[in-house]
């Protein structure tokens, strides 16, 4: 089978127009999708959520108020807990699946969130924020593998993107829980307890759902593997679909046995991609998303407007239009493709950064349109980044590695993603009072610029391409178009 005729390639829906997959086409997937994506929402609505609970976690316990360091570590905790998910989520996704991997993060996360509601001190609150953090890590490496294992190959980009809407979509629930329990006895309590709800509910969904098809090929599990293509493909694709990953099979459970993490960095072509991956993942944080998520009420009082309540009301805002652009990112991702989505969503993301660092600089006590104008700048950044720079780098990681390295690999970015997270959210406020809000965000605009020669100079265009595909890419990059490859293209 030649990798023009492999199932999903342009060549092959190119012959048969009548199998390619549309987005709405099969509800089984969406739905599949959507379950998967509960992982999404969890991650977004503890990112979300912490930024509104902070401001009366303050008003409850003195010593927090009264510390910039223990705000930043209430906030960071979770990241911290979610770089050691991380970097475990990519072992568990081999050994045991990507659906057991999901209930065990479900397990730990309803577990932290319990345990954060019923806090007596800044210190278990602190815990509770650990253990949900693991469960965010684990479910941050599975839940975009997952849907992209399952998903036809020309909507894959669309699909995976559908768990960052889920993030989004978490946090901006999480603004809407934050305004609902703002005058409730036990606010703080309230809202970052309720995350519990989500972790149980795709729990018990995921206990119906199947593995990932191609997980269950490299374990043998060749009938259970079929009757869920069964339910994504219509008989002809079937066909081809399974004849193509058999084949494929028994070749990558040899390759995969004795993968290690120190083989990432062996193979030329792999090392390549997992760079190409934890790039974009790093730069992502880099540019300053998730302090901006994060800390976006605290943003808008520095701006000159005080009460909590206009401050979340003006951050629900700002996450409305994340969400929003999120779903602009679903269309554009398999239409105008990653590359050229990311460029343009960085070209915007700078230009909104020296806006925030033009108001801050300027802001005065006497002069509220400075304020309006961060608020301007807040608003423009999400607009920006939504769409590109949010998606594209969880759907390159989720296609860039070979069937036996994508737990591993992906589980090593993501831990990138929340290393650089945790750098970002633990240094944003001393940073800001040292040096002043203006100049800190001036310092994200510079790592922009670095973040778009990045993406320009380094990463592959992926939209529509197969796995197969997407790996030959590598190994021409690595060793060039010579025989190998051309060998590869083939025989594949």
């Amino acid at each position: 089978m030649t990798m023009q005729s492999t199932p999903g390639s342009s060549g092959y829906l190119d012959l048969y127009p009548d199998r390619k997959m549309s987005f709405f086409k099969n509800p089984y997937i969406l739905g599949l999708t959507a379950v998967a994506g509960i992982g999404g929402m969890l991650f977004g609505y503890d990112t979300g959520v912490i930024s509104g609970a902070l401001l009366y976690i303050k008003d409850d316990f003195e010593e927090v108020r009264n510390s910039n360091f223990l705000q930043e570590t209430i906030v960071s905790m979770a990241i911290a807990g979610a770089i050691l998910g991380a970097a475990a989520g990519g072992w568990i996704n081999d050994a045991y699946g990507r659906k057991k991997a999901t209930l065990i993060a479900d397990v730990i996360f309803g577990s932290g969130a319990i345990g954060m509601a019923a806090a007596p001190n800044h210190y278990v609150l602190i815990l509770g924020r650990f253990l949900v953090g693991l469960g965010v890590g684990v479910a941050s490496v599975t839940a975009p593998v997952y849907i992209a294992e399952a998903s036809p190959s020309e909507i894959r980009g669309s699909l995976v993107s559908t768990n960052v809407l889920m993030i989004t979509g978490g946090q901006f629930l999480s603004y809407i829980v934050n305004l609902a329990f703002t005058r409730v006895p036990g606010t703080w309590r309230w809202m970052l307890g309720v995350s519990a709800v989500p972790a149980l509910v795709q729990f018990t969904l995921m206990l119906f759902l199947p593995e990932s098809p191609r997980w269950l090929f490299t374990k043998n599990r060749k009938n259970e593997a079929v009757d869920v293509l069964s339910k994504i493909y219509d008989f002809a694709r079937l066909e081809d679909e399974v004849d193509f990953l058999t084949a494929q099979s028994e070749q990558e459970r040899q390759r995969r046995k004795n993968i290690r993490f120190t083989d990432v960095f062996k193979s030329k072509e792999i090392k390549l991609a997992f760079l190409v991956g934890a790039g974009l993942q790093a730069f992502q944080q880099f540019t300053g998303i998730n302090t901006v998520m994060y800390y976006s009420p605290t943003i808008v009082q520095m701006a000159g407007f005080e009460s909590n309540e206009l401050a979340l009301t003006i951050s629900l805002l700002v996450a409305g239009m994340n969400a929003a652009g999120t779903i602009l990112g679903i269309y554009l991702i398999d239409h105008a493709g990653r590359k050229i989505l990311a460029l343009s969503s960085l070209g915007g993301v700078f230009t909104s950064l020296l806006i925030l660092a033009f108001a801050f600089t300027n802001q005065s006590s006497d002069n509220q349109l400075y304020g309006w104008l961060a608020v301007l700048g807040l608003t423009l950044y999400i607009a920006f980044f939504s769409p590109g720079m949010g998606p594209v780098p969880w759907t390159v990681n989720s296609e860039i590695y070979p069937e036996e390295y994508r737990g591993i690999c992906g589980g090593m970015s993501a831990t990138v993603c929340w290393v650089s997270n945790l750098i970002v959210s633990q240094s944003f406020l001393s940073i800001a009072e040292v040096l002043g809000t203006g100049p800190t965000f001036l310092i994200l605009a510079g790592i922009c610029v670095l973040a778009f020669v990045f993406v320009a100079t380094c990463v592959p265009e992926t939209k529509g391409l197969t796995f197969d595909e997407v790996e030959v890419i590598w190994k021409e990059r690595a060793w060039g178009k010579n025989q190998d490859t051309r060998n590869l293209l083939s025989s594949t």
